[in-house]
């Protein structure tokens, strides 16, 4: 299974599942598609833009688990 990591980058979790997107978004995160967040770590994100990083790495986690079954 693949698992999602805090210093994975937004570019690398978009190309493992489009359907990342809409959690990043509800996350707080309607940049996705500027160039410098493709490049921004999660953990990076999370500070930035106010979130729990723990949180936002369970429901993507969660997620990823859902679609692979």
């Amino acid at each position: 299974m693949k698992e999602i990591t805090k210093d994975m980058v937004i570019g690398e979790l978009l190309h493992m599942d489009r359907g990342l997107a809409g959690i990043l978004m509800e996350a707080g995160m309607h940049c996705l598609g500027c160039p410098s967040s493709q490049m921004e770590s999660i953990e990076d994100a999370a500070m930035v833009h106010g979130f729990n990083v723990d949180d936002l790495l369970a429901k993507l986690n969660n997620y990823l688990k859902s679609v692979e079954k």
